[in-house]
């Protein structure tokens, strides 16, 4: 069950909270909804629960706040929204990802595809699919980790009435297995129809919490359908007999031969005409503006009139009908539905101990399910060889930057921005994807997964790195023969300062991306460090003052050069020589501080 405690927002400014002391409970075995028009809360209520987005306020799952459970993704399936993934990743590649990221054997991808069936469209791009596709593999996504809860923020949005009745089957279904669900709306007919209990949300707050039946009687306005050729007669009657027995009935003139009388039954109208002799063509239950819940007499044929016939029906194919539940199961209003719904997926029986390869291998499909890493490593490729070749015909170059293809107008060469960026792009996925960003226990703030990702950022830069200087070397080869392709003597120093640069720029992108929750941030983060952090630096070392530390890097090679084994000495020096050059230390300084502030903001997440 779910139970949500004095939820409340921040209020921004002078505006008031959107939310404003919200409780209420979901039950286990139940559907309930939240209903409210757009801007009442619905999905700020939703937020607070998922701890989403700051605020006071508890909200339980089965008894425990969400960052005090172990594996929140295998407690809570979350829709909100559109799926936000890559939109060039697959229907299968999105699905895997999320079970390396959950734990989960990657055949349960297959299995949900299947009950929601996107089994042909398992190859076909996210960016490719309609508004009702996606919302199924939403659903899919939701119900990959075999979770008790389902929390959906409007699920059936755009949705056709054939897909969304589809769709409250699988929900019906779901509490038919002792599971909660939680689902927001907009559209009262459809909590009505679906939902066991609804919550009312105006302006933020609570203004009712009822049962279906109880919403529908008092909130939905029920009333009979009427049509009839003699409908002014019919409506006359029933007004006149209504102030005799001095009854409240209420009759509205509709369109047509049809009329709407609130406050009586089918069976007082039935028996009325069937008194006066009036030819009903139709009379029937309504909640709201909804279509028929049970067709009590339909083309009454004869001229004495059919009242109260005992056929039930359940309206038009296109709408559905009143408080029934959808999908085989009974409804608030204990009528059942002849809708067949297909099987939810099989329930996981084991679960896959922890494992520390767990965040890798969802980094590695995160990393190849998309064709960004190999677009960037081939823009800077064909960039650094062609300004490899222009600085070569342009002259007064030093070898290691025409090799590293790095002029000294620019503050960082191609193959360290473009480390750079494929670290600070590392983090996106986590911080679009509610599946993602709720599960504490793998994303975003877990150390397994940061080092994941810094890991294969190394070894994608490290990678891009040696191509680079591999493609500058054959290009200059080409292009003026063997005289700018010799090796520099001091090729080993150079070579640990050239995989130290271009290293620490993927993780520095790594780590501000995911201290500051954004892919701009980390991209941002790495052009700071030539811009800004090594004039910092500099002015620093050599600025006037009673004492300065201008000979530190001098000193500090000092101390280090002693004999050391295997030649260990000259590997020391060389990465020595990397922090000692200001790019190097303003980059050292950068990275430790960036690692501070992630490992203190994930500490105050375990601890909250």
């Amino acid at each position: 069950m779910i139970q949500a405690i004095g939820l409340t927002s921040n209020p921004r400014k002078e505006l008031r909270a959107a939310v404003d002391d919200v409780s209420f409970e979901a039950l286990a075995g139940r559907v309930t909804a939240v209903l409210g028009a757009p801007g009442a809360g619905k999905t700020t209520v939703l937020k607070l629960m998922l701890e989403l987005q700051q605020g006071r306020g508890v909200a339980c799952f089965r008894g425990r706040p969400l960052h005090r459970i172990a594996h929140p993704s295998r407690e809570v399936g979350v829709l909100m929204g559109e799926v936000p993934g890559h939109p060039a990743r697959t229907v299968s590649g999105q699905l895997r990802m999320l079970c390396a990221a959950a734990g989960v054997p990657a055949r349960r991808a297959d299995e949900v595809l299947e009950v929601v069936g996107l089994v042909g469209l398992r190859d076909e791009r996210l960016g490719t699919l309609s508004r009702g596709m996606d919302r199924r593999l939403g659903l899919a996504c939701a119900l990959l980790s075999d979770p008790h809860t389902l929390v959906l923020d409007e699920p059936s949005d755009g949705l056709s009435a054939r897909e969304a009745r589809w769709l409250h089957g699988i929900l019906r279904a779901h509490a038919a297995q002792g599971g909660t669900v939680l689902f927001t709306t907009n559209d009262p007919k459809e909590a009505a129809r679906t939902a066991d209990r609804i919550v009312t949300l105006e302006q933020g707050r609570v203004v009712a919490d009822q049962e279906a039946a109880d919403f529908a009687r008092t909130r939905l306005r029920p009333r009979v359908a009427v049509r009839s050729p003699h409908a002014a007669r019919l409506g006359a009657l029933l007004a006149k007999e209504a102030r005799s027995a001095q009854r409240s009935v209420e009759v509205v003139r509709e369109d047509g031969n049809r009329l709407s009388v609130y406050g009586s039954t089918c069976a007082d109208v039935g028996e009325t005409a069937f008194r006066h002799g009036i030819l009903v063509h139709q009379l029937a239950d309504e909640i709201g503006d909804m279509k028929p819940v049970r067709a009590q007499a339909e083309d009454g044929g004869s001229g004495s009139g059919s009242g109260s016939g005992s056929g039930s029906g359940s309206g038009s194919d296109g709408d559905g009908g009143g408080v029934v539940g959808d999908g085989g199961t009974p409804g608030p209003a204990g009528t059942p539905s002849s809708n067949a719904v297909a099987p939810l997926p099989p329930p996981i029986a084991v679960r896959q101990a922890p494992s520390p390869l767990r965040p890798l291998r969802y980094e590695l499909r995160r990393a190849a399910g998309v064709g960004t890493g190999y677009l960037t490593a081939a823009a800077v490729l064909v960039t650094s060889a062609l300004l490899s070749v222009i600085l070569a015909r342009i002259g007064h170059t030093p070898q290691p930057r025409l090799l590293a293809a790095w002029p000294r107008e620019f503050p960082l060469p191609p193959a360290a921005l473009g480390a750079g960026l494929l670290g600070a792009v590392a983090f996106g996925e986590e911080f679009r994807h509610p599946a993602l960003a709720t599960d504490r226990g793998t994303v975003p703030r877990r150390l397994g997964l940061l080092a994941a990702k810094l890991l294969l950022a190394s070894v994608t830069a490290l990678t891009l790195a040696f191509l680079t200087v591999g493609c500058d070397l054959e290009m200059l080869y080409l292009v003026y023969g063997r005289e700018l392709t010799a090796i520099p003597a001091d090729w080993l120093s150079l070579t640990v300062s050239w995989t130290g640069l271009v290293v620490g720029c993927a993780w520095a992108g790594v780590l501000a991306a995911g201290l500051f929750r954004s892919t701009t941030a980390g991209l941002a983060a790495v052009l700071a460090v030539p811009v800004l952090v090594v004039p910092l630096v500099q002015k620093v070392w050599e600025g006037p003052s009673v004492r300065t530390a201008a000979g530190f890097p001098l000193r500090l090679r000092e101390l280090v050069m002693m004999q050391w084994p295997f030649g260990g000495e000259r590997f020391l020096t060389a990465g020595v020589r990397m922090v000692a050059q200001p790019v190097g230390g303003a980059l050292m300084l950068s990275l430790t501080a960036l690692l501070c502030a992630y490992l203190l903001t994930t500490l105050r997440s375990r601890v909250r």
